[in-house]
């Protein structure tokens, strides 16, 4: 995309290629968040393609150390983190259950800081997979470090943005996200200033269709049955309040510095368009692939170039049929409230995102109803106030605002449990 002068370059651009460790070979990667759901399925693309890729070090929270310590074994890994301390015995054990006698075993890093310092190790490509905003410290790690950054980890930027900004250098951030890995992919049939809009498609979730009435008492059994994504509990309730799709909405201006104004969000129940680019001709240039997560891993992973066979393709002799519905605003305020704080930017978008984990959370206990949930968010939202913005804004600002906004939802998640058990 071709800029103007007076306009800031975009922090995902695929006509531009941050490569400074370009070398022969396979490209090492260091695999944060190994043992969730992206994580997964990278090592499974890692394992298809020896010659493309070579693991070097990976993350996890620690709780699950048996799979990390198969993960280690089978890639031969250098480092392994565990953000849990308490979990270095169990891991330790596991691995000597499975390397040899007389084979080394991975370094073990523990500890709150561990992913950040595998984030900065030595090697080609981060991959980002981490869920919450836990993940900004290794972002900003390895950005300073100068690694290319495959960006799963939708939080990081989106509590993290202006710090995200100050430190990526052109091209250095390759989105993993299923509908910015497709911008990405559209973005490159035409320049910047031929772009007139984003569109970013929404599967519904389970409750499409559904009033805000008819939201009042879904239960959260109900809330993970996602149609078509097989995902992890926060992001699954994330997709069913549309959460997800306005945080998004916020990396969307964040990633391609497109305003608000000309990003629309498009309900697709199919998930088969995973987003759009409309541009100034009429044209719009859509990114298809049936659900898989492995096809934007690829991207993040294997840019400029394409991984064969990374994910599948459509069978084209079949038939189907592709819907796309307006975004019901009222019974789904969570987008709107999105670009409203997106808007605020400096630590509005911390707000937003803290309250609402908190919230998530209280759900999944009982503590809060389904609307509660937006309800809750959005009266935090509104106490926060005047947000801290501009250069001005550290991280130290947003660990604050994220604290503040946690106790506060907590506070308040408390009082309509109480309630509630009172009435």
């Amino acid at each position: 995309m071709t800029d103007s002068p007076a306009s800031p370059a975009p922090l995902a651009d695929p006509h531009l290629v941050y490569d400074p460790l370009a070398a022969d070979g396979p490209k090492d990667v260091v695999i944060l968040g190994s043992t969730g759901s992206i994580g997964t399925q990278a090592i499974d693309l890692v394992l298809r393609n020896p010659d493309r890729f070579r693991v070097t070090a990976l993350s996890a929270n620690g709780a699950r150390t048996a799979l990390l310590a198969e993960q280690a074994h089978r890639l031969r890994v250098r480092t392994v983190a565990v953000a849990r301390e308490d979990a270095v015995p169990a891991l330790r054990e596991a691995l000597t259950e499975r390397y040899g006698a007389g084979e080394q075993l991975p370094e073990i890093l523990a500890g709150p800081d561990a992913a950040t310092q595998v984030a900065a190790s030595d090697c080609h490509t981060v991959l980002n997979g981490i869920t919450g905003s836990i993940g900004l410290a290794p972002t900003l790690a390895a950005l300073e470090a100068g690694r290319t950054l495959a960006l799963a980890n939708k939080e990081s930027l989106i509590v993290g943005g202006p710090l995200v900004k100050a430190l990526a250098k052109p091209g250095q951030i390759i989105p993993v996200d299923s509908e910015h890995a497709a911008l990405f992919q559209a973005l490159a049939a035409g320049t910047r200033a031929d772009v007139r809009k984003l569109v970013v498609t929404a599967s519904g979730g389970p409750f499409r269709g559904r009033s805000k009435a008819e939201l009042a008492h879904v239960t959260v059994e109900d809330a993970l049955a996602h149609p078509t994504w097989a995902m992890g509990p926060v992001i699954t309730i994330n997709s069913a309040t549309l959460v997800n799709k306005g945080l998004e909405v916020i990396e969307a201006h964040l990633l391609y510095d497109i305003p608000f104004d000309r990003i629309e969000v498009v309900v697709h129940p199919q998930s088969y368009v995973h987003s759009m680019v409309e541009f100034t001709d009429g044209s719009t240039i859509a990114q298809a692939t049936p659900p898989d997560m492995r096809g934007p891993i690829a991207i993040g992973l294997g840019w400029p170039e394409r991984v064969p066979d990374a994910a599948p393709a459509f069978d084209w002799s079949k038939a189907s049929t592709w819907e796309f519905f307006p975004l019901d605003n009222e019974a789904f305020p969570s987008v709107n409230l999105a670009r409203h704080v997106g808007q605020l930017a400096g630590t509005a978008p911390a707000v937003f995102n803290a309250a609402n984990e908190e919230c998530v959370e209280a759900f999944r206990t009982g503590a809060l109803p389904f609307n509660g949930i937006m309800e809750t968010v959005t009266r935090v939202v509104e106490e926060h106030g005047t947000p801290v913005t501009g250069t001005s804004l550290t991280v130290s600002d947003v660990l604050e605002a994220e604290t503040w906004a946690r106790a506060r939802a907590r506070e308040l998640t408390d009082r309509t449990a109480t309630a509630e058990a009172r009435a």
